[in-house]
């Protein structure tokens, strides 16, 4: 019995190991189950919470801790696994009653020395031990200053949508801006920054699994809507004006799918690595139809009408759609236009298009 004890917190050391380790400094998509067993123990809760908020914003306050709070109930989650397993070690090895051998361990763990040596087997445990601790609550500290310079870079970005998009973001929105302020013509400049950001994010969010659950600063800001938004306006440039340079747009669109791709890898999440481009979409044809009657009264061109568009424009969506809908409702973000449902009944937020004034102009 004393042997099957101490194999089983040796288990559980290693695999605790394992997954600081995987988590903390592997710079690559890993998750291990333990943490992603502590993460759940925190999202559950403060989704159910949030499912029964009446308004956005209330929401938003509910689920706005979850991330730091997950980095936080990972230390102690990896703690208290680290404790268990050492004291089963010293059951295992000194005969100690089940309390002497949780309290020879917490001495060891958590205050840097311990209560007895008189046996070599107890010392290299309680060193063990010792050294554990430190180890695990300074690597969570040097892993933070990381997280939460990618998390301002995603945020940057992001915040600067805002002036194109309106907030919530909206693809259709970024053309009628752009046409409204003569900016038609440069729209790569937006594409080829959002393929930048695209990379960074999907590199950083893979090593970071917890960055995809950190919220933006505003309750109607999200990230995951953001770039959702960035590749629906890609899409529609491409499919009603085919005569524009179509080279940024094309690379926006690429990243931007490769990057939700990345992360669902992560997350486990199911997609099509190879959609037909003649798969049927969820988003109907009113309502692209409705956006291309927006965007052109606020003066953006078109060379095709909506009805010579739509197969064109379902044929780019199908590549990303089911994707960012499934996150949407994973991350429960803000309800914008063409986002897909969520996890409750919400109505959809718009963004408004700012009027074009000037002094001169009649009130």
């Amino acid at each position: 019995m004393s042997a099957l004890v101490g194999v089983i917190g040796a288990l559980i050391v290693l695999g605790t190991f394992s997954s600081v380790l995987r988590t903390l400094l592997v710079p690559r998509a890993s998750r291990s189950v333990l943490t992603r067993m502590l993460h759940k123990m925190v999202q559950i809760p403060l989704q159910f919470l949030a499912d029964r908020c009446g308004s956005i914003e209330a929401r938003e306050r509910v689920l706005a801790p979850m991330a730091a709070l997950s980095i936080l109930f990972h230390l102690v989650g990896w703690l208290a696994a680290a404790w268990l397993g050492y004291s089963m070690l010293q059951i295992a090895v000194s005969g100690f009653g089940v309390a002497d051998a949780f309290r020879e361990t917490a001495v060891a763990l958590f205050t840097l020395g311990f209560a007895s040596s008189r046996y070599v087997e107890l010392t290299v445990l309680d060193v063990l031990a010792a050294a554990t601790g430190p180890i695990v609550i300074g690597l969570q500290i040097g892993y933070l200053p990381a997280l939460y310079s990618a998390y301002s870079r995603r945020e940057e970005e992001v915040t600067m949508l805002q002036a194109r998009a309106g907030s919530p973001p909206w693809g259709p929105e970024i053309l009628a801006r752009c046409a409204q302020i003569g900016l038609t013509g440069s729209a790569g400049d937006l594409f080829r920054s959002w393929e930048r950001w695209s990379a960074q994010v999907g590199e950083s969010h893979t090593s970071y699994v917890v960055l995809s659950r950190f919220r933006s600063p505003r309750s109607t800001d999200n990230w995951l809507i953001s770039l959702l938004a960035v590749m629906d306006a890609a899409a529609m440039q491409l499919a009603l004006n085919p005569s524009m340079p179509q080279g940024d747009a094309r690379l926006a669109l690429r990243a931007g799918f490769v990057c939700l791709r990345n992360i669902a890898g992560v997350w486990r999440l199911p997609f099509d690595p190879d959609p037909s481009p003649d798969t049927p979409i969820q988003l109907t044809y009113e309502e692209f139809a409705g956006a291309v009657a927006h965007i052109t009264a606020h003066g953006y061109p078109v060379e095709r009408t909506a009805e010579q568009a739509w197969p064109h424009f379902c044929g780019w969506r199908v590549n990303y759609e089911d994707l960012a809908y499934s996150f949407a409702r994973l991350l429960d973000a803000v309800p914008a236009p063409w986002s897909g449902p969520r996890r409750t009944h919400t109505k959809r937020i718009a963004p408004v298009t700012p009027v074009d004034r000037t002094p001169d102009a009649p009130q």
